[in-house]
Order: structure tokens, then sequence, then C-alpha cells
């Protein structure tokens, strides 16, 4: 479906085949893609949190963002797509795509909607163009989630809602992991670790019961926890023995999920990529990088990891031009844009 003059502010208007989103637990970012792959507009906002707000709140705060894209397009108002697809951080059940998709077909963006989890912008982006898309995907952001696509469109999927659907391995998970050995080892019940003084000194304090009534009591936020996270690898790096067993379970997490999602699809016999991605496997961390690489070669013989470090947008976008039969040239250019980006 093309523009509408009226809501053009140019002679010659864009079309716009497909509106991208990804909104992950951080940010979200939206993309109007052009039938032969150009990006016309972006924008970019916060995460998106329907556990938090409702799903209904949450679908609405991405129209500001679509707005700011639309205008960044050169459109006089909302666009009218042919196609949406959403690949969302918090829909990671099928019942959750069903109550998500009807919203954001009301908010009028595009004559069809899909909805996925977020996973799979991750996936796709990081497998071939051409042929059937097969492969899986973990992702190592805030939380830890994996997805895979197998022959005929089959899936596996995990449920990912944290230590009720037996996840572990998050960024918030590997901060509270830390926070929980460094507390034990100051106060004499748990072995030693520079854990101990290193996280109270990033917030300027001495000990960790400082930093433990910190958290507690408001002073500082929570959401600063997350900066335990890359000091957890650095004292690994160091060679301390609990900083390393919890890198090394973050890694026995990462290969059993791929591994679990292969057999489902009875990939394990084939070449097949691993995609990984997320800040925390993005960011390439020696100990976790290499000992992923190691299990794999053991469990999954055949997989091929492949560090994702684009936009995941740019999987929202791809699996945007599959829904149009879009031609190789447009695949060609969307990853280009990106790759500079």
């Amino acid at each position: 479906m093309g523009l509408k003059q009226s809501q053009n502010v140019t002679a010659h208007p864009p079309r716009a085949s497909v509106l991208a989103v990804d909104a992950g637990n951080s940010k979200t970012d939206v993309a109007l893609i052009g039938p032969d792959g150009a990006v016309l507009g972006t924008a970019r906002g916060g995460g998106f949190q329907p556990p938090v707000v409702g799903a209904e709140a949450a679908v609405a705060s991405l129209a500001p963002l679509v707005a700011r894209a639309a205008r960044a397009a050169g459109f006089d108002g909302s666009p009218s797509t042919e196609h949406v697809s959403a690949c969302l951080a918090n829909v990671d059940l099928p019942a959750e795509e069903e109550q998500v998709t009807p919203l954001l077909a009301a908010q009028g963006w595009g004559a069809s909607v899909t909805v996925a989890n977020d996973t799979f912008a991750l996936l796709r982006a990081g497998v071939a163009d051409d042929g059937e898309p097969t492969g899986v995907a973990v992702v190592c952001g805030a939380g830890i989630n994996c997805a895979g696509l197998g022959h005929g469109g089959r899936t596996a999927r995990f449920p990912a809602i944290g230590r009720i659907s037996g996840d572990w391995g998050g960024g918030s998970d590997l901060s509270l992991e830390a926070m929980w050995w460094a507390a034990r080892a100051e106060d004499g019940r748990g072995a030693p670790t520079a854990l101990a003084r290193a996280l109270p000194e990033h917030f300027g304090l001495a000990t960790m019961y400082e930093l433990i009534e910190g958290l507690h009591l408001g002073r500082i936020a929570p959401a600063r926890r997350h900066e335990l996270t890359p000091l957890l690898f650095a004292v690994a790096g160091s060679g301390d023995e609990i900083a390393c067993a919890i890198v090394a379970r973050l890694a026995e997490e990462v290969v059993t999920m791929a591994t679990v999602a292969l057999s489902r699809l009875e990939l394990l016999g084939e070449q097949t990529p691993v995609v990984l991605g997320g800040g925390v496997l993005a960011a390439r961390h020696p100990l976790l990088d290499d000992r992923v690489r190691e299990l794999l070669g053991e469990r999954a013989p055949k997989a091929e990891p492949r560090v994702v470090t684009a936009p995941p947008v740019l999987g929202a976008a791809l699996l945007g031009l599959d829904r149009m039969g879009a031609p190789a040239t447009a695949y060609a250019a969307l990853r280009a844009h990106y790759a500079r980006g």
C-alpha cells in the first residue's frame, strides 16, 4: 500500500513497505524500510515493558517513536506501510503474541502485522538471506533467551520468563550472583573472592555491607546493579576462582539452550549457525566467548557460532522483507546500511 499524497510533505513521496520494530528491555528501535531496502527513517526510545505498564500502554508507547521515524522519512503524520514486523521483548509466549498483535494492528501502521519475540530478530540478522533460514540464536542481555528456526518453518523456543521457567544467566542474574558470592566472602560464609572488594569500590564504598545497605535503602538506584556485570568479567579476567566459575556457568547455560534447540529442530547433524547476541555475548569477553565455542565444539560439532553486533532492528526489517517477497538487492541494501552504522 502506498502513502497518501496528503500525508507527504514532498513532491515525490517515498514508499515504505515495512515498519520494523525491535523493542528490548532497555531500548526500542523503529525503522521505515522502502521496497528497495532503503532505510527511510529511524527513531530510538526506551524499553518495552508490558509486564510493568500493561500491553495496551506498552504498545501506545511506540506511537511517538513511529511518528519520529515518519518525520525523519519526510512523512506528515503516521506512515501506512504494507507490513509491520515487530520483534518484542517481554512477549515470550504465543499467548502474549496473540494479545499484542491486534493492539499493534489497531494503530493502523500497516496492512498486516506479525509479532515475534525479539530473539527472532537476532536470529534473522545472523542467518543468510537466500534459501530457507535455519539456525538458533541465544541472546544474553538483561535476560537470557533462545529461539530456533528449522526446516519447514519449525520453531524451537523457551518461555524465558525467569527462574520459574528454569532460566538463569542474563545481566541481572550475573550481578545478583556476583553480589551473593561477594557478600558471603566478606562475612565468612563463603570462599574468598576479589569481588568482595571490587564491587563496593566501584561505588566509592569500602565494604560489601555498605553496598548492600545502599542498595537496600535506595541510596544506590537498583538500576545501577547492571554496572556490576562488567566488573564480574574484569575480576574473572584476573583469574579469580569464584568469578571464573560464574562465567563458566553462564557459558554452560548458553550452550545448553543452543544444543537443546538444535536437537529439537533435528539440526545437530548439519552445518547450522548459532547466533550469539545481546550486550553480554556481543562484548566478546574472552573467557566467556572461548568457553562457549569450546562447549559447542564438544556438543554440537557442526554448529557455526556467529556473534552479531548489528542493531536487532535489522533482523525485524529482514523478517519484513521476507514477508514482502523482496528482491535480493533489497536485502543487500538493508544490510549495507546497518554495516555502515
